[in-house]
């Protein structure tokens, strides 16, 4: 199927490394005009020339923190007006409601729900007046189904998620939408370090640990960045106008639920 959206230009927040980078490589490969952030340079610079090279597309880079004004004000600077915005952030660490204090609490907003907003912001009113935009959200399968050892991730992307949500519904009459990405169990490096976190909280051996989980996985297996960022890749594309304020999970069948 082509997606019909060689040309337009993407903003991959986050798209060094994990989900950010398969999502900017899939847009890549449909004739995107990608530009990926990151904080780290050399690897942001490696990342783009892996793309380059893959896809014959060139991919620009904006090296900042993209959940600071002026880390947004870059990324801008080098993408302005993009048809197509993925936000996407680290996830805040693991542990117990407990253990996190009020500045634990504000880091995460900002990251995880404020930085979007303030993108997006940024871009929504532009894409109205083009009468086309793609906006797309990582967050988390967990706002679905929360997890004791994630409540500053599920706080605030579950915020997010709030907010955009009218929004959604306004802007799809000029043909701008906006859904949410919800990964669990893709294979990254943030997955590998969850996983380890997660055998010490339960004080368990983290090899066996990790392959007891995959064993409880209807798919038994971890899902692949690929996979997920295909989703992405349809959603920005033009086929997909009439979709609008949904969270779709890519989960291999973990949630439980109906809805």
């Amino acid at each position: 199927m082509d997606l019909n959206i060689r040309g337009k230009r993407a903003l991959i927040c986050a798209g060094s490394q994990g989900l950010g980078k398969a999502c900017a490589l899939a847009l890549a490969a449909e004739g995107v005009l990608v530009t990926i952030t990151s904080r780290n340079a050399a690897v942001l610079s490696k990342t783009a020339d892996e793309i380059g090279a893959i896809t014959g597309t060139e991919v620009t880079i904006s090296v900042g923190d993209i959940t600071t004004p002026y880390g947004r004000e870059m990324a801008l600077d080098v993408c302005p007006e993009p048809d197509i915005l993925v936000t996407n952030s680290p996830g805040p660490p693991l542990g117990r409601f407990a253990s996190f204090s009020e500045d634990d609490w504000l880091a995460a907003l900002q990251s995880n729900m404020l930085a979007p907003l303030a993108l997006i912001r940024a871009v929504h009113p532009q894409m109205r007046a083009r009468r086309f935009g793609r906006i797309i959200n990582i967050t988390s399968a967990l706002i679905k189904a929360p997890s004791e050892v994630l409540p500053l991730s599920v706080g605030a992307r579950a915020g997010l998620t709030a907010a955009v949500s009218w929004l959604a519904r306004e802007g799809v009459a000029d043909n701008v939408t906006i859904n949410n990405l919800l990964p669990e169990m893709i294979e990254t490096d943030r997955l590998r370090v969850g996983f380890e976190r997660m055998a010490d909280l339960a004080d368990k051996d983290r090899g066996p640990f990790k392959e007891a989980f995959i064993a409880t996985l209807p798919a038994k297996r971890l899902g692949r960045p690929a996979e997920f960022a295909a989703m992405c890749a349809f959603l920005a594309s033009s086929h997909a106008g009439y979709i609008t304020n949904q969270n779709i999970l890519i989960d291999g069948g973990h949630y439980p639920g109906l809805f």
